[in-house]
């Protein structure tokens, strides 16, 4: 074959190599604007795993660049006078130009053709070329060409950032955050040769701007960089190696990713993007030299595999496509949240958050990085730091003993303490009759008590006939009902030392519907068994369209009857001896969609803005707050997202919890969705988690983080890091009542106590656990 590989970035020059090592016959060129051996830049990280895919691919220029490599296992931490250092974290860096020559040498050494001094505008400029590599970086001239197919999604990101170096050497990759009268910066550092380290310093864009130095030029940038960081830098100073610039030297940084990689043009001549032309990660995981590398790793591997000849290109290049997509989404999306991280921290973290919980959260902002993956790295830490945490949850932690996780530190808000921050979540069981708790209720939520669990919500529970969702959903409208739950809590109380939580909440627009199992959110069949009720909301509306009943908007009247039942409900909870309430104001339902601008198209005085839209949910929540025991917490549960454009932000569930909070609300339990059937949520492992964390640092208030947190991992890492105050875990507990106790057993935490009845499982279940560690551990 004929190939082309336009840009002599580290993805050309190893791809180029790749092949000609695969099949000399090939004919291989790389053209590269700049001068032989002359490149920009200071230097790049890589990761074990690309240095151990390099070494089989090409071990001659792996055992150079290992030669060269910097190694270094350290992170630390430089922040309000505090030097935190964990070890364990496995750096490799190497300088740019350095790589770059080591990749030039191999090339020619195998006969690949160099051309330097060219700057290519055009794929047709090679129009004989059976392949043409646009590696030709985030700029791409060949991206931008064929923009209708490749589809090339372009993001720039707010903070500001300067790309510099230091004569100064570190032993570790260091990370030091300094605050000024405008706000923080912060500097990325690491060593990258025997003389050189790179020093990126960055920060917000207001930041920037207040400081004026969107008008310095580079030098005095560099100036400003040298005085601010004046106390680490020791005497040495920055440097830069990039060509004279204009104006500022700070750069956004630019999020690329496309639909299409690759594509045919009118020559015949098939184009397939690679590198930062067709994807980029933020450096603050340092993964954009690491993804270009194995892009070329596996577009060869894929030639190797379907054959090297031109017939073979489509079928290997769907096959590329299709596999670097899902490994690539993958880095992007952890990139993507170690860069906000960095985009926030000083607004949302540097301020709340002392040393230890910041580098704590600093070192897991990518969320690759879980607990017990910090313990592999570095154990002794991860154990001071759980010990700094239980310590200060008021847990005393004997020297002799292993510290208490995170997840089993006690929590007390108002006249409540909880033994651990896990709760069972509210889960609709739609087996109420009449709205009356029956012995089913009592041996579910019995056993997910005995289970270990901190608290356990019961489902919503309705303040009306006509605020139930299905005919099978509990109530407190009825003295019946109370006593039915007085029975349930009170045997909780006296069989375990869980806490009873209750969640009161009215259906709206999304009530009188069948129980899920016969057709979830379908309508009532409307006969004289179970028929329909008229349905109330902020504004008439139809949950699913074209199949909802269409309820109607609320009058005063509705809204004075609806708080007196609220009102009525909350007593009669109280009666019950419920030590916790939540007041249900997400997912569509009553209180919700007067929160919502996708349910409220009120023109009164409670629709418009936000202030209005919260006018009649505060109202409520103000009068049970009244009729709730002072005593007992009372939390709210929001849609801190809707997933639809024009609908509920994570911004504005910042303001709804400042609302809540002003109110008298304790905790916040951000939740989301479910407001719209137009919604798109983008799920994942914790999803829902960053809501629970933004609300908890910009609200200032304690948060319950949900969703998809399945494992004491999830658990100890969200709590541990500030994301949230408790974790509600749903499903999970539906398979496993006793999902806590296992979970204490797995991690191999044996001071969790069991309830007497099961105790003589508990030494089992651990010694199980232990042994699968054990063999799992030899195995490795």
């Amino acid at each position: 074959m004929k190939i082309v590989c336009i840009g002599g970035g580290p993805a050309g020059l190893y791809f180029g190599l790749l092949m000609k090592q695969l099949n000399p016959a090939h004919q291989v060129r790389v053209i590269e604007r700049n001068k032989p051996y002359d490149t920009f830049g200071w230097g790049v990280v890589f990761s074990d795993a690309t240095m151990d895919n390099m070494r089989l691919w090409d071990r001659t220029s792996a055992d150079q660049i290992q030669a060269a490599f910097n190694h270094w296992d350290d992170i630390e931490l430089l922040f309000k006078g505090r030097r935190i250092r964990s070890g364990g974290h496995g750096f490799v860096g190497i300088g740019r130009k350095k790589l770059l020559n080591i990749l030039q040498a191999r090339c020619e050494a195998l006969g690949v053709e160099l051309v330097f001094e060219q700057d290519v505008s055009s794929d047709e400029d090679f129009s004989d070329a059976d392949l043409v590599i646009a590696s030709d970086g985030i700029n791409s001239r060949i991206r931008s060409k064929y923009a209708d197919v490749f589809q090339p999604d372009i993001v720039t990101r707010p903070n500001r950032y300067i790309w510099l170096g230091t004569k100064r050497l570190y032993d570790a990759f260091t990370f030091d955050f300094q605050q000024t009268e405008h706000g923080w910066f912060q500097a990325h550092i690491y060593k990258f040769d025997e003389h050189t380290s790179t020093f990126i310093v960055e920060c917000p864009e207001h930041v920037w701007l207040a400081h004026g130095l969107d008008k310095a030029d580079q030098d005095q940038s560099i100036a400003f960089c040298e005085q601010l960081f004046a106390g680490n830098l020791a005497g040495e100073k920055l440097m830069t190696n990039a060509r004279h610039l204009r104006g500022s030297a700070w750069l956004n940084f630019q999020r690329v990713t496309c639909g299409q990689w690759w594509l045919q043009n009118r020559h015949g001549s098939h184009v397939v993007l690679m590198g930062d032309a067709v994807h980029t990660a933020h450096f603050a995981i340092g993964s954009g030299t690491k993804l270009a590398i194995e892009d070329a790793i596996e577009l060869t591997r894929q030639f190797q595999l379907h054959g090297d000849a031109p017939e073979h290109i489509p079928t290997v290049l769907a096959a590329y496509q299709e596999l670097r997509r899902v490994e690539t989404l993958r880095l992007q999306n952890a990139a993507w949240n170690a860069m906000e991280w960095f985009e926030v921290c000083g607004t949302r973290y540097c301020d709340q958050l002392p040393p230890e919980q910041f580098m704590y959260s600093m070192l897991t902002r990518s969320q690759r990085i879980s607990h017990e993956n910090l313990r592999l790295r570095d154990a002794a830490w991860l154990q001071g730091y759980e010990r700094w945490f239980a310590e200060r949850a008021g847990l005393p932690q004997p020297a002799a003993l292993p510290p208490t996780p995170p997840m089993f530190t006690p929590y007390t808000v108002r006249g409540v303490t909880l033994k651990n921050r896990v709760v069972v979540s509210p889960m609709a069981q739609y087996s109420a009759t009449d709205g009356v708790p029956g012995d089913y209720h009592l041996v579910h939520l019995g056993a997910r008590a005995m289970g270990g669990a901190a608290m356990v919500f019961a489902e919503m529970t309705c303040t009306s006939p006509d605020a139930r969702i299905t005919p099978g959903c509990p109530g407190l409208w009825t003295d019946e009902q109370g006593a039915a739950w007085t029975r349930i809590v009170d045997w909780v109380h006296a069989n375990t030392d869980a806490r009873m939580a209750v969640q009161l909440g009215h259906a709206g627009a999304k009530g009188s519907t069948r129980r899920a199992w016969d057709g979830i959110d379908q309508p009532l069949a409307d006969d004289d068994t179970e028929p329909n009720w008229p349905l109330l909301s902020a504004s008439p509306q139809q949950y699913l369209p074209g199949t909802s009943q269409v309820s109607r908007a609320m009058t005063e009247a509705d809204m004075d009857r609806v708080l007196a039942d609220f009102v009525a409900a909350t007593q009669r909870a109280a009666d019950a001896g419920f030590d916790w309430l939540e007041l249900h104001c997400a997912h569509g339902y009553l209180l919700s969609s007067f929160i919502s601008t996708l349910t409220n198209q009120r023109t009164d005085a409670y629709g418009g803005s936000l202030a209005n839209r919260l006018r009649y949910p505060l109202r409520v929540f103000n009068a049970v707050r009244a009729a709730w025991p002072a005593e007992r917490p009372m939390s709210v549960r929001i849609s801190a997202h809707d997933w639809v454009e024009g609908g509920i932000t994570p911004a504005d569930a910042v303001e709804i919890a400042r609302a809540f909070k002003a109110a008298g609300a304790d905790l916040i339990d951000c939740s989301s969705g479910q407001v719209s059937k137009a919604e798109k949520p983008v799920y994942g492992r914790m999803f829902q988690t960053p809501f629970a964390d933004r609300v908890r640092q910009e609200a200032g208030i304690a948060t319950i983080a949900v969703g998809a947190i399945s494992e004491a991992d999830h658990v100890n890492s969200i709590i541990a890091a500030g994301r949230a105050d408790l974790c509600a875990v749903a499903r999970p507990h539906l398979a496993n009542p006793a999902w806590t106790l296992t979970e204490a057993a797995r991690i191999g935490y044996t001071p969790q106590p069991w309830p007497k009845q099961y105790r003589s499982a508990k030494g089992q279940l651990e010694a199980g656990f232990a042994r699968q560690a054990a063999q799992a551990k030899a195995s490795a």
